[in-house]
């Protein structure tokens, strides 16, 4: 396991390879949120099938495949101004906060 600055780290890198490979990849410049939601839906059924199985290194790959399309997702509606993965995040925060008030008081 690995403190926050490693986490942070390993996400700084994802976003890297991410506009990396959205700037020079054939296949990843052309993808759309609607081209990749099939994809989407498989890895979440790959996701369930790992955590059915209890198979940790497997709920690992897959999650990856996830944040993945999460970050990707937020590559795409960037390039048009919708909202970048920043805005995502503050956006689960702010949801997390609000349904919580047992913890941050009344928001």
């Amino acid at each position: 396991m690995s403190n926050k600055s490693n986490q942070l780290h390993a996400f700084k890198r994802l976003l890297v390879v991410m506009d990396e490979l959205r700037e020079q990849c054939p296949w990843d410049k052309k993808q759309t949120l609607e081209s990749l939601r099939h994809l989407t839906i498989e890895e979440v059924y790959e996701l369930g099938d790992a955590i059915l199985d209890k198979d940790y290194d497997e709920i690992k790959k897959e999650l990856g495949d996830v944040l993945l399309h999460i970050v990707f997702y937020s590559r795409i509606a960037s390039e048009t101004n919708q909202f970048d993965i920043a805005d995502v995040c503050h956006s689960i925060c702010d949801k997390l906060v609000e349904r919580h008030p047992h913890i941050y008081g009344d928001v």
